[in-house]
């Protein structure tokens, strides 16, 4: 059982997830608007928001964008568009995942123990690389002694990638495991999670320490010589 927050706008379509996802076991509350979401969401703190893009009051991907700076929360986006010019923007604004409209409570379901499984692992101790430590338990990260600033989809990939120590992980990997997306189109969002990674990491694609691109194949998380 997990708590879900639905910020959702359209009454019949609240009311029957909100009575679907119960009769699955979640405890469920809800939002028609954006803005009392936001208020539910931090004073709440649910499980994960499952969230509409199409509401009344705010876009639902500004909300999104306000989610991510005050909370870690896992986010399911709801939408009626399945093209990568619709989900790779809310995707690299730190969804977890998303479910295509029309979708029943069991799906949406089968989607949310999927990202809780993601986000709730049950590797506990710390990973270390050179200078570099992963936490999985506290979901931080830290680079000689310096705590990085990462987002929820920046910290799943360096752990997935710090979990497999000098092994190379391709961008289909990538997408399958860390964004549950088990099809093409979308691998821009992997190359813009990696540029970001380098950034905080303090290195370029050029000069890299850390995170070195194998061409044609993937990446890999070594530690510095």
């Amino acid at each position: 059982m997990a708590d879900i927050l639905l910020i959702e706008d359209d009454v019949t379509i609240r009311t029957a997830l909100s009575r679907g996802l119960r009769d699955l076991g979640h405890a469920v509350a809800s939002s028609p608007t954006a803005l009392d979401g936001l208020r539910l969401a931090v004073q709440d703190r649910p499980d994960l928001i499952v969230l509409d893009l199409g509401l009344p009051d705010l876009d639902g991907r500004e909300l999104l964008r306000m989610l991510r700076a005050v909370s870690k929360v896992p986010v399911i986006v709801a939408t009626a568009r399945d093209g990568d010019a619709e989900m790779v923007p809310v995707l690299d604004a730190g969804a977890d995942d998303y479910v295509v409209k029309p979708y029943t409570a069991a799906q949406l379901d089968a989607r949310i123990r999927a990202v809780l499984r993601r986000t709730v692992t049950t590797t506990v101790e710390p990973l270390r690389l050179g200078g570099l430590t992963v936490d999985p338990k506290a979901r931080t990260a830290t680079l000689d002694g310096r705590a990085l600033d990462l987002t929820p989809r920046e910290f799943d990939v360096l752990h997935f990638l710090a979990a497999r120590p000098g092994e190379v992980v391709t961008k289909r990997e990538l997408l399958t495991e860390v964004w549950q997306v088990p099809y093409g189109g979308a691998d821009k969002t992997v190359d813009v999670h990696i540029s970001w990674l380098r950034r905080k990491l303090g290195e370029t694609a050029a000069q890299p320490r850390y995170l070195h691109t194998v061409r044609g194949v993937g990446v890999k998380l070594v530690g510095p010589e």
